[in-house]
C-alpha cells in the first residue's frame, strides 16, 4: 500500500469519505446509494480507485465486489485539510486565518472569546 497522501480532499473525495466513514465499510454501489446528487456507478469506482491509489482507502475483495474502508480518520483528514488551507492562503499563520475570520465576519469577538474558554477547558482536562 502505498504511504498516506499529506494533501486535502476534493469536495467530491470528501464526501465520499464521509460515507464509507458513517459506515464503516462500503462497496461501491453502497456508496454510490448515499450520495446526493447522485452519480455514476464507473465515477464512484474511480473515485474510490483514486482514494485507495492516494492512501485514503484501502480494499478487499469480497466475493466479486471489493469493500472500501478508510485508512485516515475523519479527524486527520480535516486537521490536513486546515493545515493545508492555512499554509496555502494565510503563508501558515493559524493567526492570519483566525483574522481573516473575524475582519470577514464569520466570527465575532464573543465567539472567538467562547472558543478560547472552551480551549482552555479541554487543555485542563488532558
Amino acid at each position: 500500500m502505498p504511504p498516506p497522501d499529506k494533501t486535502g480532499l476534493t469536495r467530491l473525495e470528501l464526501k465520499i469519505m464521509q460515507v464509507v466513514w458513517k459506515h464503516g465499510r462500503a462497496t461501491v454501489a453502497a456508496v454510490q446509494e448515499k450520495l446526493s446528487p447522485p452519480l455514476a456507478y464507473t465515477t464512484v469506482q474511480t473515485m474510490l480507485n483514486i482514494l485507495e491509489r492516494k492512501g485514503k482507502l484501502q480494499r478487499e475483495l469480497q466475493g466479486r465486489a471489493y469493500v472500501y474502508t478508510a485508512t485516515v480518520t475523519e479527524a486527520r483528514a480535516s486537521g490536513q485539510s486546515l493545515r493545508d488551507l492555512i499554509d496555502r492562503t494565510f503563508g501558515g499563520s493559524s493567526e492570519e486565518l483566525v483574522m481573516s475570520l473575524l475582519k470577514n465576519r464569520q466570527i465575532n469577538a464573543e465567539q472567538l472569546a467562547s472558543i478560547t474558554e472552551r480551549f482552555h477547558k479541554k487543555t485542563e482536562k488532558s
